[in-house]
């Protein structure tokens, strides 16, 4: 007797053994129980969620031969049932659009349609990967999908709805199958394993599952091979021998170096990375997720809903969150996603993603900008002099006159000055919270010069000639003033 993949003998075959998809399932049922069963369904979804599955099980809920009517539980013993798990019943037609594409298979489906079926209540069709179907094809359906006959349904699954037209999903009823959790995978794993009698080391399930990415066929795949190399027992040290361990544990250690500002460790773990058969740029991508993820722990609080994160990772992803503020984390991703784009077509991708891992390492080595300038302003001895009151008493335009000979600033009290931002397209440098190079120890043997204390104190003075300047007379006022004395000299 030829092999069976674990896929397709532990495949669901009633709507309570349905993983992950309560609540489709529920819907489905109570349709068929309230008998309100559309003829039209739209199964969309990533690969390996239980669409197909869900599909014939649908099928062996309407034509179950051991009732008299559709029946949401479906005995799964009868000849319709069996033929429907098999594929091989004449009254459920699986199509793949994919090798069925052109308008002359839908010119067929809908001659073959008005017939009656053999022996089932329904003819039901089921078409794979719908979107594959050519725009003639889909206008040939179209019709038929919108008032088929009584005893016709159609069951449309997908995994790109996106390229299904609009007139043909509204003609339907869609249904959206989402990811399946890790856990709801490990623990369905777990019972596939004790009717397989293989024992199991804890957490060689978790790890599989998260390599699945939320696909029930992608880990049903995975143990089949880890069988194949060791059918008695599962441990550790097989699945790192045949399996890469999965990318948020690799990122998890690259961001644990950078988090103790150990270049070396993050290093190696990017190495490790890399020598699973990862390229740079999809390093970088899954490093940017994960940098992600941690600012919304950091920001949003370790219980938020906007990360994807199992029960198990969330505390040690929330602790690690807590070693960066969010400015950070906007700079890391800022430095990351550059990173990506320059790889794509650097000849030394590897060495600018050392490159980066390695600044990001040692960015607690370097000092705030704003930092320095206040250390700057303590080291000075005194404190910057104070604005001049606003209501000073008038200056005598002489006075203003000699001001702008000497080449200070007259501006006007009336609108407050501006700092214009240089003209640039420095984002990471913009972003950095800790964008200046310049580490604490130099900055003091600099605070001590003297000659940098004479630059301080030149500052400070034409600090103190502009703040004077801004309680003189606006331009405007002044030439009034120049216009009056022209006049006055005239009429002597």
């Amino acid at each position: 007797m030829s092999y069976r993949v674990l896929a397709r003998t532990y495949r669901s075959n009633t709507f309570d053994e349905v993983v992950g998809q309560s609540s489709i399932a529920t819907t489905l049922k109570n349709a068929i129980l309230s008998q309100r069963v559309h003829h039209g369904y739209l199964f969309t979804g990533t690969r390996g969620v239980g669409k197909t599955s869900m599909a014939r099980i649908l099928a062996k809920a309407l034509n179950c031969l051991a009732t008299d009517a559709p029946s949401p539980t479906p005995c799964c013993e009868c000849e319709s049932c069996l033929a429907v798990a098999s594929g091989e019943d004449v009254d459920v037609v699986e199509i793949d659009a994919a090798s069925n594409t052109g308008v002359d298979d839908m010119r067929m489906l809908r001659s073959n349609a008005a017939l009656r079926p053999a022996r089932a209540r329904f003819k039901i069709y089921i078409i794979d990967e719908v979107h594959m179907l050519s725009t003639n094809a889909f206008n040939a359906l179209l019709k038929t999908l919108e008032e088929p006959p009584s005893h016709v349904k159609f069951i449309l699954a997908t995994t790109e709805a996106q390229k299904v037209p609009a007139t043909v999903q509204s003609r339907c009823q869609r249904f959206d199958f989402h990811a399946i959790d890790t856990d709801a995978i490990a623990m369905h794993l777990g019972d596939i394993l004790k009717r397989e009698k293989v024992e199991t080391d804890d957490g060689v399930m978790r790890r599989i599952a998260r390599l699945a990415n939320g696909s029930m066929r992608d880990a049903l795949s995975l143990l089949d091979m880890v069988l194949s190399y060791e059918s008695t027992r599962l441990s550790t040290e097989i699945l790192d021998e045949l399996i890469p361990p999965p990318h948020d544990e690799l990122a998890f250690a690259v961001m644990d170096g950078v988090a103790q500002s150990d270049p070396a460790g993050a290093l190696s773990a990017v190495d490790r990375a890399l020598q699973t058969g990862r390229t740079v740029e999809r390093f970088c991508t899954h490093l940017i997720e994960h940098v992600r993820t941690l600012m919304l722990l950091n920001v949003c609080g370790s219980d938020t809903d906007l990360v994807d994160v199992s029960g198990p990772m969330r505390p040690a992803l929330a602790e690690q969150a807590a070693n960066f503020d969010a400015p950070t984390y906007v700079y890391m991703i800022a430095l990351l996603e550059e990173l990506r784009r320059n790889v794509k077509s650097a000849s030394a991708s590897r060495a600018l993603a050392d490159a980066a891992v390695v600044r990001l390492a040692m960015s607690r080595q370097f000092t705030d900008l704003t930092e320095l300038i206040e250390r700057l302003d303590e080291g000075s001895g005194g404190a910057l002099p104070q604005p001049a009151p606003s209501r000073a008493k008038k200056k005598d335009p002489a006075e203003s006159s000699a001001l702008a000979q000497r080449g200070d600033v007259v501006t006007s009290t009336s609108k407050p000055h501006r700092q214009v931002a240089p003209k640039g397209n420095n984002t990471s440098a913009a972003l950095a919270p800790r964008s200046a190079a310049v580490s604490s120890e130099q900055m003091d043997r600099v605070a001590g010069d003297p000659l940098v204390q004479r630059v301080k104190d030149a500052v400070d003075g034409t600090l103190t000639d502009i703040r004077l300047a801004t309680t003189q007379p606006t331009p405007r006022q002044s030439g009034a003033d120049d216009e009056a004395q022209d006049e006055t000299s005239t009429t002597e």
